[in-house]
């Protein structure tokens, strides 16, 4: 069974047109066109999804000589999709050497290339200084400007082109709708000429309705189209699941008439994003049934599950499965499956996973040390984490909760103090819930005094977790003090409820009770009846997921 692809983004038709036509254009220019065909192997790697070996491949050209200028947009559009704005500046010099820059395709894809690597005004220059523009042209700026957020620029170039296509429309309703404004979007689309109206522009209406969380509008322009292709099921689906509502989009899933891997692919990632581990694991196994062959988005959504539910057999028959069907082992594969094996408990395979990985990226760090905290190796956390700052990969907010989590649970309080001071360090702003964490590691450690005036200093409100934290600790050590200091900063803080969550009452009354303060325990319990509470079974609030 053929793999599904999702269909192409507007500048991609529009790159893949010209890319088309490029020996023709630039054949008689070409100073050794003997084989290897560079601009076929350029061009598969960047079909592939690989567009770091399209590099590569243009550097043994420039080594031996070759003067190619015919995959110069190919690589072009490499460079954008890696936004290597260091390798598209020299590929713009080179072009100005040889005297192409100013060719409508050369131009036009360095404009793409700009826009893309958030260089918008670097963009804005080469589109004014082309003397030459086509309507590839005109689009390749617009969608840079709407990528890059300025609606307004964009709207005026549309206005003033004399040729418009149905690309040029899909980028305009596409554009608005993912900066946020349907009703733009909405007003664009209605106002699509008959002719340009096709399945896809209906598909970019819905699409953005879906990815702004809009499900009514969306399925109000979906039940109406006139012909549907597999990404508008697609996007219905993941934007019902991304609201929750897996049961509608199961409906959804079971009317699609002829059903291909994206379809499979988007149910498959709905149930995982859900939590719904074993029914995920159930739709894999059905999909295989019906003859299609996974890829590396659906290992991907399908080892999240098994991370979830803790499946770590079935997450043991994925990984063997990779290897056996030859399933690029892409990042985000190598980290679904570390992520895997570390939130199963299987930290030996995701240490031999980790130590195999060619290169690491921030979510595969977080894994490994998040897999190690939660395990109760804290001190392997630790040791991990200094690993990482001596590399070359800078942590980020889930780094911080992983590391200030395994510090509270191992008892290291001294460098969870140290590591809370180097948020600032990398840029980073501290969440309530690293100081959550915060203050659970200090309370923890009987320094009560401590984490009550890191409440107390907190930038924001504190919550019921950081308050939830503050009583676990006093329950811990016993200070009835600094309960009763803490519970009048909750009825203040609070002032239409006396505490914050039913699981504050069953601290107090347990802390009352281990102080032999028996009135006050017995309050809190008549307290809790009276309003009808549950006691709710205990977690751990601060440990951050990594999927």
């Amino acid at each position: 069974m053929r793999t599904a692809c999702l269909p192409q983004k507007p500048q991609e038709l529009a790159d893949n047109l010209q890319s088309h036509t490029l020996h023709k254009r630039f054949g008689s220019r070409t100073a050794n066109p003997s084989p290897p065909n560079w601009s076929y192997l350029v061009r598969n790697c960047i079909s592939r999804g690989s567009p770091k070996e399209a590099l590569l491949i243009y550097t043994q050209i420039r080594c031996k000589g070759i003067c190619n200028l015919g995959v110069v947009p190919l690589i072009l559009k490499a460079c954008a999709s890696i936004h290597s704005i260091k390798c598209g500046k020299a590929l713009h010099a080179e072009s100005i050497k040889c005297g192409m820059d100013f060719d409508v395709l050369v131009g036009t894809s360095l404009i793409d290339m700009y826009a893309k690597c958030r260089e918008i005004v670097d963009s804005r220059k080469l589109f004014d200084l082309l003397p030459q523009r086509n309507v590839v042209t005109w689009n390749a700026m617009i969608g840079g400007y709407l990528r890059n957020g300025d609606v307004e620029s964009a709207s005026f170039l549309f206005e003033r082109m004399s040729t418009r296509t149905a690309v040029t429309w899909i980028e305009m309703i596409d554009g608005f709708a993912r900066n946020g404004d349907t009703i733009t979007a909405r007003r664009l689309f209605n106002q699509v000429p008959n002719k340009f109206k096709n399945v896809v522009t209906w598909t970019v209406m819905v699409d953005g309705y879906c990815s702004n969380g809009e499900m009514e509008a969306a399925r109000e322009v979906f039940e109406q189209m006139p012909e549907r292709n597999f990404f508008a099921w697609s996007s219905m689906i993941s934007g019902y699941c991304k609201m929750g509502d897996v049961k509608e989009a199961e409906i959804l899933f079971d009317r699609i008439p002829v059903r291909n891997l994206v379809n499979w692919n988007s149910m498959l990632s709905g149930y995982a994003q859900n939590g719904f581990g074993e029914e995920a694991v159930k739709a894999f196994g059905k999909m295989q049934a019906e003859g299609f062959e996974p890829d590396e988005f659906t290992v991907v959504s399908v080892l999240s599950a098994c991370a979830q539910s803790g499946l770590l057999n079935v997450g043991r028959e994925i990984h063997s499965m990779i290897n056996c069907k030859g399933i690029k082992c892409s990042q985000i594969v190598l980290n679904a499956v570390l992520d895997m094996y570390a939130k199963c408990g299987d930290l030996t395979n995701a240490r031999l996973v980790f130590e195999g990985m060619a290169e690491r990226n921030t979510a595969c760090w977080n894994a490994m040390i998040s897999g190690f905290a939660i395990h109760g190796q804290c001190k392997e956390a630790l040791e991990l984490f200094s690993t990482m700052e001596r590399s070359n990969v800078r942590p980020d907010d889930i780094t911080f909760l992983s590391v200030l989590s395994a510090c509270a649970h191992g008892g290291f309080e001294d460098e969870g103090i140290e590591i809370f001071s180097k948020i600032e360090k990398y840029d980073l702003v501290a969440s309530i819930k690293h100081y959550g964490c915060l203050v659970d590691l200090l309370g923890r450690s009987g320094r009560l005094k401590e984490a009550y005036k890191v409440i107390k200093k907190m930038p924001m409100k504190p919550n019921e977790m950081v308050w939830g934290a503050m009583l676990g600790a006093c329950r811990i050590h016993f200070d009835m003090q600094m309960t009763e200091q803490v519970v009048k900063e909750i009825s203040n803080q609070n002032s239409d409820m006396e505490l914050v969550d039913n699981s504050h009452y069953v601290l107090l009354s347990n802390i009352y009770a281990a102080s032999d303060k028996w009135e006050k325990a017995e309050r809190m319990r008549l307290d809790m009846l009276n309003e009808s509470f549950q006691k709710i079974p205990g977690c751990s609030s601060y440990m951050p997921s990594n999927t």
